[in-house]
């Protein structure tokens, strides 16, 4: 009998112990399949399909250190949910490292810039801006690879980062690192954020306020870049705003942004405009309908590219995603 105990409590221990081991490192799955059936029409072409809407899946985990420290990473790969096929590199989306205490936290690896979540990626309501009714107007310079960055731990609400874009060229050929800085301020129902990036002679610079009155939440952003879109096109100042509604199970938005001309391009400036619908069959699915427009000027070529510059861009879809 008391051999039999003492093989329960060596059991016990031995479970106690792997629990702990657990507890310490943990790794998640997760993603997001998005696809909408859409018709479009650039200019007077009229195209009707499935459509991604940057589909994803990654693998985030971290590990306690002790002391407070602790060690993660975060892994994710985009691939288009109408043809399965992996969407760029494999881990192209995020492939990073990061070490995080008391001092804040330090990254390395491959993400996308804090400045464009700070700022634009905050007031894109209604599908998280992915696919044909994502922003279309908005500069966006830093480069993503090679990148080294810090996040302070938070001042009351605010919470800062910067980083840098690593060229890894050969001195002397021309190459020229990436800087990016964004800030964000949350307090109760207000929601505040700001970013700069500078690549060379390109730089962009944001500001975004966000507020939300019970189920109605209004936001926008302002930006001001120069020769993202035109080489040598001088400065050009962007407008979005954006609402919300939400009413049971349903949400209602609407959101219209605005590019000025570049100070060196004539006739440069567009138009784009989004109404939409979502309807959540779940915390973790929704089903959503959605029309945007992009009214580009005679120089201009948002949402369409260069091959079709001076064309409109319109989509009406219909579309679920899900979380998991």
């Amino acid at each position: 009998m008391q051999k039999k105990s003492q093989q329960l409590l060596v059991a016990a221990l031995a479970v106690l112990g792997s629990s702990a081991a657990l507890a310490q490192s943990s790794v998640t799955l997760y993603g997001r399949v998005n696809t909408s059936v859409e018709r479009q029409e650039v200019g007077d072409v009229k195209t009707t399909g499935v459509v991604n809407n940057a589909s994803r899946f990654g693998f985030k985990g971290v590990e306690d250190l002790g002391g407070g420290l602790k060690a993660g990473f975060q892994l994710e790969s985009g691939f288009a949910a109408d043809t399965g096929a992996s969407d760029g590199p494999f881990f192209g989306r995020q492939s990073e490292v990061n070490l995080s205490g008391n001092f804040g936290t330090l990254r390395a690896g491959r993400f996308i810039a804090e400045s464009y979540f700070a700022t634009a990626d905050y007031v894109s309501l209604h599908n998280h801006d992915t696919g044909s009714s994502s922003d279309a107007l908005y500069a966006y310079v830093m480069p993503n690879s090679n990148k080294l960055a810090y996040r302070t731990p938070s001042f009351g609400n605010l919470t800062l980062e910067g980083a840098v874009a690593m060229h890894e060229k050969p001195s002397g050929t021309g190459g020229k690192n990436g800087y990016d800085l964004a800030a964000n301020y949350n307090q109760g129902s207000l929601a505040l954020g700001a970013g700069y990036s500078k690549l060379g002679d390109v730089q962009q610079f944001g500001l975004r306020a966000l507020y939300t009155f019970g189920p109605l939440t209004v936001g926008g952003y302002y930006q001001r870049d120069k020769n993202e879109y035109f080489v040598n096109g001088g400065s050009r100042n962007t407008f979005r705003l954006s609402g919300a509604y939400a009413m049971g199970a349903s949400e209602f938005h609407a959101n219209v942004g605005r590019a000025n001309s570049y100070e060196n391009v004539a006739n440069s400036a567009a138009t784009q405009y989004t109404l939409g619908y979502n309807y959540n069959l779940s915390k973790r699915t929704k089903a959503y309908t959605y029309y945007t427009h992009v009214n580009n000027s005679r120089n201009s070529y948002y949402g369409v590219g260069t091959a079709a510059t001076g064309r409109d861009f319109s989509s009406l879809a219909v579309g679920i995603r899900h979380n998991f």
